[in-house]
């Protein structure tokens, strides 16, 4: 039979070979090894100290004072990873063992090497005056060389899952949804932008095959990826793929979506995951609109006052005939109002751009409503005589603080909108006082605002279907109202009335 301690030894060995394929808890793993230790060279006290880029840190202790570990720690963490070697680590535990014990503890201390590189010590402290034997360095070297292995694994398995938790922390910011795809198309996982992209909890998304979850409503432009590989993507070659269109939801609307594919290939060259990045293209697509129909209408607002005007001058300049005094008075005065048709829509697009680049900032004074808003009626009187310009404000309507040449910009917009829509009748602009605001109401006895319109005519360049039709205009009269408005902390709305008329207010605070 083997001799008692040959027994134990094996035993010991025997434990640390479990430990190594039970334990991937590092703080655990390093209990266990400093606990089999202590055990196996009789000892009274230990410790585990782990080299890590900052410098020594003791991991693991039993049995020392929490006076001495805690002069020992900072000493440790001040050490330079570079410039403390193993034997020097020896010597100073060794001198401050000996010297705080008063003599009475001597130690030894078994580098932890994997791979070969020291990750570790081990040191061990008796309280009888025996030193260590060969026979016992050798035991606990041996010892040393597979506690080394175990923890070299739990530190692995503790970094790849901190890299886990960062990949997931970092999936999981994503503003795109993402997809990893594995080589059958089957989605491994999506994150939580995908998730309120496509509606649905992850659940429902994980596990399903790709063309069960990107769905196209109509067929979209570029390739899709089942189309890309049946051509050899991406083995072929390692670009990427890009598809965009409309993605089928089941709680509809349709989503506009652009989605990139890039492949994760094998060290052989063939393909382990394909990574879909899902983004939402809405806000693109709606400028690529909002262009569209800026081109559409300024060049068709454009070409009417420019053809009138090259017309009448290209007339009067004929050298065949000799126009009559009155003749040549009107032609100049159709000149003149097509040019201050043109120069006012050139305005409305700058102060629009203005708006882009940073809003509207109003030159704040005192200004009087009722005095502003009839010197505005009594020129509007003069364009059109179908219809009745009435101003109703009540005595003593207060002085507000505001930019007056953005107000009678705002109110030119409203009145002149009022007389475009409305064939005839009776164009009221009427005040109310509030005690914290002032409110006016710009009404008219036309055909009113469509239902279906009211959610957007303070949209940039949105006109309805029959303004496009009946009258001329780019649609940014509303969207500038509403512009100046707001630019004084006040707010606009309109007063749906069916059948009678439009009714547009805005409200603007007294102080």
């Amino acid at each position: 039979m083997l001799p008692d301690f040959r027994v134990r030894q094996r035993d010991y060995l025997l434990e640390i070979s479990r430990a190594l394929t039970q334990e991937l808890d590092l703080e655990k793993l390093l209990a266990r090894i400093l606990r089999i230790s202590i055990e196996m060279l009789a000892g009274q006290a230990g410790l585990i100290a782990l080299k890590e880029p900052s410098g020594w840190h003791v991991s693991a202790a039993h049995g020392i004072p929490p006076a001495f570990l805690s002069y020992l720690e900072p000493l440790l963490a001040e050490e330079k990873v570079g410039e403390l070697n193993i034997a020097e680590l020896n010597r100073m535990l060794k001198n401050l063992t000996y010297t705080a014990s008063m003599g009475l503890l001597n130690g030894v201390g078994i580098p932890l090497s994997a791979h070969g590189q020291v990750i570790g010590v081990i040191f061990i402290f008796r309280n009888y005056p025996d030193i260590f034997s060969p026979n016992d360095k050798l035991l606990l070297q041996s010892f040393a060389d597979q506690a080394a292995i175990a923890v070299y694994n739990a530190q692995l398995y503790r970094q790849v899952s901190y890299e886990k938790q960062r990949l997931d922390a970092l999936l999981d910011s994503a503003a795109d949804g993402i997809l990893i795809l594995n080589s059958d198309h089957t989605i491994e996982r999506c994150n939580t932008a995908f998730e309120r992209l496509y509606g649905q909890p992850r659940d429902s998304v994980q596990g399903k095959a790709h063309t069960e979850v990107i769905r196209w409503a109509r067929r979209p432009d570029g390739l899709t990826l089942e189309e890309a590989e049946s051509g050899g993507w991406p083995l072929t070659t390692n670009a990427y793929l890009y598809v965009e269109g409309d993605l089928a939801r089941n709680d509809p609307p349709n989503l506009p979506v652009g989605i990139t594919y890039a492949p994760l290939l094998t060290a052989e060259g063939g393909l382990r995951n394909v990574i879909a990045t899902v983004r939402d293209i809405t806000k693109f697509r709606n400028a690529e609109e909002i262009k569209n129909t800026f081109v559409s209408i300024v060049s068709h607002e454009l070409k009417t006052p420019v053809a009138l005007i090259k017309g009448y001058v290209s007339t009067l300049r004929r050298e065949d005939a000799a126009w009559e005094k009155a003749i040549v008075q009107d032609s100049l005065a159709v000149i003149e109002e097509e040019a201050d048709h043109l120069a006012a829509m050139i305005e409305d697009l700058l102060d629009a751009s203005r708006l882009q680049a940073g809003g509207l900032t109003p030159n704040l004074a005192d200004v009087s409503l009722p005095t502003l808003v009839g010197r505005l009626a009594e020129r509007f009187r003069t364009q059109s005589r179908r219809h009745t310009i009435v101003v109703d404000f009540p005595e003593k309507f207060p002085i507000i603080l505001a930019d007056e040449n953005r107000l009678s910009q705002l109110l030119s917009n409203l009145l002149s909108n009022a007389i475009k829509y409305a064939p005839e009748g009776e164009i009221r602009i009427s005040g109310e006082t509030r005690p914290e605001q002032v409110i006016v109401t710009i009404s008219d006895q036309g055909p009113g605002i469509d239902a279906a319109d009211l959610p957007h005519i303070f949209d940039r360049f949105y006109r309805s279907e029959k303004a496009v039709r009946k009258t001329k205009g780019a649609g940014l009269g509303l969207f500038l109202a509403k512009a100046i408005v707001e630019a004084h902390g006040g707010r606009i709305w309109v007063d749906p009335q069916p059948g009678s008329g439009a009714r547009i207010c805005f409200s603007l605070p007294r102080k």
